[in-house]
């Protein structure tokens, strides 16, 4: 049964005043007041965790995702209510993806080859103390992925997180640090500061301790990060687009775009933010939406309420908007949408700021192209060159490899929900630090460490 937005806030506040008890009673694992002492703090556990066996690794990692499964609808009111975005079922079902798929140490491998001239191996080998900077859309699924890959490969973390999400994402922190003292690891493995903010970051991306910095956010920030002077893993912007041609599953593809679109409110980055549409099944693709999937079809005049409350005057979004149900920015323009309206859905240039824009809340505009050429040169031009996500529905091999090449992006979705690329009805792994501006993609244990070459001259080579 749904729950209303009051008894959701009760629920949610007698949590919070729970964690709120539990901090009273006993120091928070992994929080400080300042983040030199946080990374000090973060040094001296990565040398105990840089010498740990894989297994002994491992076995943090195993106890993370015990208490993530335990701890998943707790976590999941937390942030709905902290940050005022998405919503708890899916939230849940976000962590529980990480529980479940995050890669673990299984990612570390040693690649060996041996010749006349002796052996060589190269070995994964941690960077030491990495600084990541989370955002507040998914805050403790970055939290807690990051944290199970980063220490497979051997490293701690010093986290500075969204201003947003301070207390969803110090929760996930201390579940961390809880797991490494019950497999026997140290604390501090995964730390931050109790207020963290511009200052407390640039501290981190400055610091000698820190040689590899994370970030998962907007443009700004993944700028400021690949300014820094240091190497940098950049999780940057994405507008992703869906096109579907005249060989697909209209009424399959109508499904998994809204599917996509609407889960946790349009919140993850490879969402469906806009769909390119060869025209002659334009129609019948709105209609399988509106009529089967609970779209709300809008006027011109509610898409210029709409555009004019989500998109502030500078052209920035407006955070009250972001994250939020498809009834609630509709209750904004004064629209009483019928129950179970799910997405907002219109027609419209791809020029159109609702659609041109990447809002991070479902509302999906349609373009109309006049055939696939088309579709394609569309689509590659609303993806921004942020090369990121995109998403498409058709059965004609050759279309989707022309697609994939045109619009080169970290992750391509092909007849699918959007989420399907995070291992959720689809083959793979999740993460929620999607590289795609500094090439990395997918990120996961691997990714968080550095490659060291060891030969061995005219010697151990056994043919």
């Amino acid at each position: 049964m749904e729950m209303s937005e009051s008894q959701l806030k009760a629920v949610v506040s007698e949590v919070i005043a729970r964690v709120n008890l539990k901090a009273d009673s006993a120091a928070r694992h992994g929080v400080f007041d300042d983040m030199n002492t946080a990374i000090e703090k973060a040094k001296e556990a990565q040398r105990i965790v840089r010498v740990m066996s894989m297994d002994q690794r491992e076995k943090i990692i195993s106890i993370i995702r015990r208490k993530i499964k335990e701890n998943a609808e707790t976590i999941a009111r937390m942030g709905v209510e902290e940050t005022g975005m998405g919503n708890v079922g899916d939230k849940i079902l976000k962590h529980l993806l990480v529980a479940e798929k995050t890669p673990g140490t299984e990612d570390i491998k040693t690649v060996a080859w041996s010749g006349d001239r002796g052996l060589t191996l190269v070995e994964m080998g941690p960077f030491g103390v990495i600084g990541a900077i989370t955002p507040c859309t998914n805050p403790s699924e970055t939290v807690l992925c990051n944290s199970m890959g980063m220490i497979a490969g051997g490293n701690t973390v010093v986290f500075n997180p969204h201003p947003q999400a301070i207390r969803t994402s110090q929760y996930a922190i201390n579940l961390v640090n809880e797991a490494s003292l019950e497999a026997g690891g140290p604390d501090n493995v995964a730390v931050t500061v109790e207020n963290p903010t511009l200052d407390s970051s640039a501290i981190m991306m400055k610091h000698k301790d820190i040689p590899l910095l994370v970030a998962t956010g907007g443009p700004g920030v993944v700028t400021a990060v690949l300014s820094s002077g240091k190497r940098g893993i950049g999780a940057g912007a994405g507008n992703p687009p869906a096109l579907v041609d005249e060989t697909a599953d209209i009424r399959k593809a109508a499904k998994d775009i809204v599917n996509g679109c609407t889960f946790d409110n349009n919140l993850p980055c490879i969402a469906e933010k806009e769909v390119v549409a060869v025209s002659s099944i334009c129609d019948e693709l709105m209609k399988y939406m509106i009529e089967e999937n609970g779209c709300y079809l809008a006027s011109k005049e509610v898409q210029d309420k709409l555009a004019k409350t989500v998109i502030t005057e500078k052209g920035a979004l407006n955070r009250k908007c972001v994250g939020r149900s498809a009834k609630v920015l509709l209750e904004m323009v004064g629209v009483k949408a019928p129950e179970g309206t799910r997405c907002i859905i219109f027609e419209g240039p791809k020029e159109h700021p609702l659609i041109t824009t990447e809002l991070m809340m479902p509302i999906l505009g349609i373009v109309r192209a006049k055939d696939f050429k088309d579709a394609v040169e569309q689509a590659v031009w609303l993806e921004h060159g942020n090369r990121h996500s995109a998403h498409i529905h058709s059965k004609n091999v050759d279309r989707i490899t022309e697609y994939a090449r045109a619009i080169d992006t970290a992750i391509l979705v092909k007849n699918g929900p959007s989420y399907a690329a995070l291992g959720f009805g689809g083959e793979g792994f999740p993460t929620f630090t999607i590289a795609s501006r500094t090439g990395e993609g997918l990120t996961s244990a691997a990714t968080f460490t550095k490659r060291r070459r060891c030969t061995m001259s005219d010697s151990l080579c056994i043919r």
